[in-house]
Order: C-alpha cells, then structure tokens, then sequence
C-alpha cells in the first residue's frame, strides 16, 4: 500500500525527469522532423479522463497532417500519417511527450492507457475501475497484446492492473514494454475505433435482450 500511494509517485517523477533529459536531444531530433513533415506543430493535444474520471490534456508527438481532401473534410489516417511519422509510432517514439504529463502528476509511467472522453458512457461499473488509478504510459493490457486484443479483454486486463498494483508488477511491465519496442511487437497505427464500435454493439445488444 505505501508502494501504491507514496513511492509510486515518487519513482514516476525521479524517473520521468531523469528520462526526459536523457531523451532530450532526441526529443528535439523529433520535434523539429514533424515541424517540417506537418508543416506546423509536432504536437497532439487531447483530452483524455485520468484517475477519478478527471479530464486533462495529454501531450503526444503529431504522426499525421492535417491534409483534407477538395470538400474539406480530413483525409483519411492512413493518408495522412507521414512516413517520419509511421517511423515515430512504430518506435513508440511519439509517447516521450507523456512524461511531461507524469511529472505534472495527469499520468503515471505505468497504468491503464487513458482513452477518449467520449468512451466514458460505455464503461459498466467493472471496467470503470480502470480510473481508480493515474493512467500510464504502457500498461498490462499493452504488454499483453495492446490494440491486437478486444474490448472485453483490454478492460479486464486493467482491471487486473488495478487490483493486483505492486512494484513487482510493474517492474515486469517495464521489462516486458522495453522487449516488445525493440521488437516492435503490437505496434499499431490503426485507431481503436473498432474496439469502441464492437463495445456499443455489445451495450446496445444487452439493452435489447
């Protein structure tokens, strides 16, 4: 429990900081590529739920363009995701702007991944476990098949998480996350779309029974 409530934190923020500068010079290696690829700012900003559901803006390198086709209307991600881009999501490089958010506290190094506002409708009370906690960087569920596992299985998984926090835990995180970015293992540039889509399907069938 003092893992959980004191030297969690205490570690994400020593650690958070001492990465951020030895990262530095490759943070900006990649912050000036997007500025030429995107033709405008290498950052994504959104808002994302944190723990107990409260809203702030997470921080990301900008893979993809803002081009729009002849009715104005943005292309598709496939078409607009640049090829410095591709490289810098495969490599997982476009997550170093998290730590920012780690030091300012919306983050953890290791948690459930935090997902879009809009999704928090679709949470029963099981799965909204996975806010009693700062989400992270890289997660159970990440170490464990990331966007190549269904809805159903992505919440359990953080809900393990959350029940089962230790330094333990997460030091095999860690470990398992450096394995699977060197390998590029479950790297994917699709969006998780389909997760939401199949996760309203099985709200609006259990609805209808």
């Amino acid at each position: 429990m003092l893992y959980k409530f004191f030297f969690k934190r205490l570690l994400d923020l020593v650690s958070s900081i001492f990465i951020l500068l030895v990262l530095s010079p490759v943070f900006f290696a990649v912050m000036i590529l997007l500025s030429i690829a995107n033709k405008g700012s290498p950052f994504f900003f959104q808002k994302r739920p944190g723990k107990d559901e409260k809203i702030f803006s997470i921080i990301k390198f900008k893979t993809m363009n803002d081009a729009k086709d002849e009715q104005g209307n943005l292309l598709s991600d496939a078409q607009r995701l640049t090829k410095i881009g591709g490289f810098i999501r495969k490599t997982s490089l476009d997550e170093i702007p998290q730590l920012i958010n780690v030091i300012k506290g919306d983050m953890s190094l290791i948690g459930p991944r935090p997902l879009l506002v809009s999704y928090l409708d679709l949470y029963d009370d099981f799965e909204k476990k996975r806010h009693n906690v700062r989400p992270g960087i890289t997660g159970w569920a990440q170490v464990n098949g990331r966007n190549a596992i269904d809805w159903s299985t992505k919440f359990k998984l953080d809900v393990y998480y959350v029940e089962n926090l230790s330094f333990w835990l997460d030091i095999k995180i860690i470990l398992k996350t450096i394995k699977n970015v060197l390998i590029s293992k479950d790297i994917s540039i699709q969006p998780v779309k389909k997760l939401v889509d199949e996760k309203r399907e099985k709200n609006a069938s259990s609805k209808n029974k």
